[in-house]
């Protein structure tokens, strides 16, 4: 399982960004799979529905299974929140596995930047960025050593990433 990330400040453009390289990586044949990683609480459940309350009673894990998909829900109950490591074990295997978030981990990732934002740019404390994708060339210092990638050229980071992992 080849593992490539992506990395920025919301608003950056991440999730469009990913919506539109996965269809491009199946087109040629990979299983792609998707872990993202947040700060904010979440919840897919709905209150008042049965894994809901199951949840609510205590239960430590809800897996809801139909004919087309399913789903674990699992509540963390005080421990930690596993590591990406801990993460990928429990996936089924995949060609590609996506990681959203994770900017500290060490693997190779693309940082989705938009000036617009006025955040700050990632590449120089990490390691990791293997390139650089922004809406223009200009977007980045002229003293950037990473690639540069047109955020909007989405066969040209699909065919980035893919060289990248050597797919």
């Amino acid at each position: 399982m080849k593992q490539f990330g992506l990395a920025g400040y919301s608003g950056a453009g991440k999730t469009t960004l990913i919506e539109n390289l996965i269809p491009r990586f199946v087109a040629r044949g990979l299983r792609v799979s998707m872990i993202k990683h947040t700060h904010h609480n979440f919840d897919l459940d709905k209150s008042g529905k049965d894994s809901f309350r199951h949840r609510e009673a205590g239960a430590t894990e809800v897996m809801l299974v139909c004919d087309q998909r399913w789903v674990l829900m699992h509540e963390l109950r005080g421990d930690p929140e596993p590591t990406l490591e801990q993460q990928i074990a429990g996936l089924s295997p995949c060609d590609l596995l996506l990681v959203e978030g994770y900017k500290a981990t060490p693997i190779p990732k693309l940082e989705v930047h938009r000036r617009e934002n006025g955040k700050p740019f990632i590449w120089p404390e990490n390691d990791s960025v293997v390139a650089v994708a922004t809406p223009a060339r200009s977007d980045l210092p002229a003293d950037c050593p990473l690639p540069w990638l047109d955020l909007n050229d989405y066969d040209a980071v699909a065919a980035f990433i893919l060289e990248k992992t050597g797919l």
